[in-house]
Formats: structure tokens, C-alpha cells, sequence
């Protein structure tokens, strides 16, 4: 099974990198993330150049596409041609977004009577797109997933895992990587937020 995290450029580090890490924790069994980028090499929020692994019309073959946020998000939308790359389908695939990313679904017109999450900063713009915005770092209608806050990305990570490759799954990569001391808390407080209010599980 394989997810393309698409990464735009000016895109956010924590969104791209904690979902792409966390998953590739699961190779072993068989799920593996590629950053799936634009162009060749793309440049972060922060300056920090990335060579893409993946083009961006890996995400018609993936199994999971991830779409990152960035500082230039809104400008990804009104590119008609980079849009037309993002051939998706629901039927088949998991789709999820970070933050801005939600700005990109609305545009390919995933979120049509589906509710979000987004970032503070998004939210209006996405509010825009006659999108009903949630107050929760996470939410999930059958395969489509949006996130809220950087470090939300650990949820569309967890969701992506137990998805495919089942809770026990989950719980192990999140309790590697929590906190030490705080493991219980970490994997509990992840699987809450991806369980909370799903509409439709596997």
C-alpha cells in the first residue's frame, strides 16, 4: 500500500514530515509514504529544500493521498493546471488534508456537505468555500479526513494506519514515538481524536 503526501512549495515541515515518518514506521507490514511533489524540488515555509521522491502523478496510483498545508496553498488552488494534476477518487482511495490542504479539497470539490478542520488562519478561506468548519483537530467521513493544527498531523497518521492496517497497528507506532512517560495519554488521546466523531470506519 502506498501514500503520496503531497507537498507543495512553501509547504509546512511538521504537516509533510510527522505523517510521512510516522507511517513509514509500517513498511515492514507493507504501508509506505513518499513525498510527492510539483516539481522536482520543492522549498518549505522555513527554506528548507526538499527533493521529491514521488511526482505528482504518483497520487492516481497511490492508495492514500495526504495533502500538506503550505504558505502558498491559496496560490495552488487558483493554478488551474497544478489542480488538474490531483486526478482523485474517493471510490478507491483515502484522502486526507492538513490545515490548508482542506482549501484544496473544497476546490476538486471533495467537501461538498462534508464538514472540516483547518488551521485558525484557513478557516475563513475555507469558510469561503461554503465549507462548514469544525472546532476539532480532526474529523473523518468515510475515505476523506481533514486536520487542524500543525501537530494534527500525528491524527491523519493514525487514521492512515488504522485504516489499513488495523488499531493494534496504530497504538504501536504512536506509543514509539510519544513522549516518554506520557505513552498511555499519547496513543489514547490519538485514536480518541481520529474515533471521535468518524462517520464511517473500515
Amino acid at each position: 500500500m502506498q501514500v503520496a503526501v503531497v507537498t507543495f512549495d512553501g509547504f509546512n515541515e511538521l504537516d509533510s514530515f510527522i505523517a510521512s515518518a510516522l507511517i513509514n514506521r509500517c513498511r515492514k507490514d507493507g504501508l509506505e509514504a513518499f513525498i510527492t511533489t510539483p516539481t522536482p524540488v520543492v522549498t518549505s515555509m522555513n527554506g528548507v529544500e526538499v527533493t521529491g521522491q514521488r511526482p505528482m502523478e504518483f497520487v492516481t496510483e497511490a492508495d492514500v493521498v495526504l495533502i500538506g498545508s503550505g504558505v502558498k496553498t491559496r496560490d495552488v488552488v487558483a493554478d488551474d493546471q497544478l489542480i488538474s494534476r490531483l486526478r482523485l477518487d474517493p471510490s478507491r482511495q483515502l484522502i486526507g488534508a492538513q490545515c490548508s490542504g482542506a482549501l484544496v479539497l473544497a476546490r476538486l470539490g471533495l467537501l461538498e456537505d462534508r464538514p472540516a478542520c483547518t488551521d485558525m488562519k484557513t478557516r475563513p478561506f475555507v469558510e469561503a468555500c461554503g465549507v462548514t468548519v469544525l472546532d476539532a483537530p480532526f474529523h473523518a467521513d468515510g475515505n476523506i479526513a481533514t486536520a487542524g493544527g500543525c501537530l494534527s498531523s500525528q491524527y491523519l497518521a493514525t487514521w492512515v494506519i488504522t485504516r489499513t492496517l488495523g488499531e493494534a497497528a496504530a497504538r504501536d507506532v504512536i506509543d514509539y514515538v510519544a513522549p516518554v512517560g506520557e505513552n498511555q495519554e499519547t496513543v489514547e488521546r490519538a485514536l480518541r481524536a481520529v474515533h471521535a466523531d468518524e462517520v464511517a470506519l473500515r
